[in-house]
């Protein structure tokens, strides 16, 4: 399956804002954008004023890069977006939402979205009591996640969860961490989703 492999930082940097990719190293001073917050390249200082579809292109790719998605595979989130009723924009912020490994990382059960994609390539993790290692896998309302028996004394696994303690979950979701059996309540609304996306712009670009 193809995937991004370069620097994640380059990334954040390119987008002018923290994208998270790293776990916990994006809260500390070795953060790459907390110590050189221009684009990367050899014109990244440069302040060129963007144009109106610069600035729709930079708004999609910022939330490609937010949720880990190719090209390819966030056309056909937008179309699908596009075909169900209600607002697209939306739309596609929820099924994105609701891809395996971003559930894995907002329930607190790795510390990055790329982190938890490995997890889920690896096979740690059952949908309904059956093993899933699809990352892009689209959960639904009532779904039950769990972090397969055998996989629950792993180091890897202890290690995330020690470092997610506390971690506050979305109200769509419901965790239980003496179990670390999950239920997908609903699927998340707008009002659910933290991110500062202007996702308006993201259809404005694919509606030209």
């Amino acid at each position: 399956m193809a995937r991004y492999t370069g620097a994640v930082c380059r990334l954040c940097r390119r987008e002018g804002q923290k994208l998270f990719l790293k776990g916990e190293r994006c809260y500390t001073d070795k953060c790459a954008i907390a110590r050189r917050s221009y684009a990367p390249g050899q014109h990244g200082q440069s302040r060129k004023k963007p144009s109106e579809y610069g600035i729709q292109l930079r708004e999609k790719q910022k939330a490609r890069r937010y949720y880990g998605v190719l090209e390819s595979q966030f056309e056909k989130y937008f179309e699908m977006a596009n075909k169900k009723k209600g607002i697209t924009g939306e739309n596609l912020l929820q099924i994105l939402e609701s891809r395996l490994d971003n559930v894995v990382y907002r329930l607190g059960l790795a510390t990055s979205r790329p982190e938890a994609r490995q997890l889920v390539r690896h096979g740690h993790f059952t949908v309904n009591g059956a093993k899933v290692n699809i990352p892009s896998y689209l959960v639904k309302e009532g779904d039950i996640i769990t972090i397969r028996e055998k996989s629950r004394g792993s180091e890897k696994i202890k290690a995330v969860l020690e470092s997610t303690e506390g971690k506050v979950i979305p109200k769509w979701l419901d965790m239980n961490r003496d179990t670390l059996e999950a239920k997908v309540i609903s699927l998340a609304t707008r009002e659910d989703i933290d991110l500062p996306l202007e996702e308006h712009l993201i259809v404005e670009l694919y509606s030209k």
